[in-house]
């Protein structure tokens, strides 16, 4: 048999029936849908500000039409509304999560430095001068922020201290004005700062450092031991 070294053996061609098909893409669920519209318009308002964003920007950027974007939310405030809901909600959900178990201190030190990370998030500050440039053309949105935000975080922080004033651990006459008094001194005068643009973020450190005062001071005041 003669010997053909630049001959290769031809390969077989590889035909439909031998290839594996591929599971067809998932198709996002209405909920996921949502949620990238959040996403998506949450960057356009943090871009460009409410009074200049438009649906017809929102709509492009996730590459659909309006109409799709409509069936979903009514109007631009709509949309916002839910901006707010979402990300105020979920701050407030955090407060009311703190278990009502375990030595106030160590309770109240947690709540404190969520919050303060929370305050201090990007999203959070740029969501907040927003609507305080919109408030005066429409307080509903400003009234639905102070509700599903501040007010019931607030409520969620005085139901935990209900609870830890029946079983002895904290000596509270009125736990809705503790309540607000603690939230008081988890911001301390730093915040408003930061809001004017006087000081960076605190960091982690400093975040720890001052809520470790401000629990300090409030058990001072409401511990179970306290001086009358």
């Amino acid at each position: 048999m003669k010997h053909h070294p630049g001959k290769v053996k031809e390969k077989p061609y590889c035909t439909v029936t031998h290839m594996t098909a591929l599971p067809a893409p998932r198709a996002p669920t209405r909920d996921e849908r949502r949620e990238s519209i959040l996403k998506v318009a949450r960057e356009v308002f943090f871009e460009q500000g409410y009074t200049a964003a438009s649906m017809s920007t929102i709509a492009a950027r996730l590459g659909g039409s309006k109409g799709t974007l409509y069936n979903y939310f009514k109007s631009k405030d709509e949309l916002f509304e839910a901006q707010v809901r979402d990300l105020c909600g979920a701050a407030a959900d955090r407060i009311s999560e703190v278990s009502a178990e375990g030595e106030p201190v160590d309770a109240l030190t947690r709540l404190g430095e969520q919050y303060l990370q929370h305050l201090y998030s990007e999203e959070t500050v740029q969501m907040f001068r927003i609507l305080v440039a919109e408030a005066q053309r429409s307080p509903e949105l400003a009234r639905v922020f102070y509700e599903v935000g501040p007010a019931r975080g607030q409520q969620g922080l005085q139901s935990y201290l209900e609870t830890a004033k029946a079983r002895g651990a904290l000596d509270i006459a009125d736990c809705a004005l503790a309540a607000e008094q603690f939230l008081s001194l988890c911001k301390g005068r730093a915040h408003l700062q930061f809001l004017l643009n006087l000081i960076p973020p605190l960091k982690p450190a400093e975040i720890r450092l001052h809520i470790a005062q401000a629990v300090s001071a409030f058990m001072t005041l409401y511990g179970p031991q306290r001086v009358r």
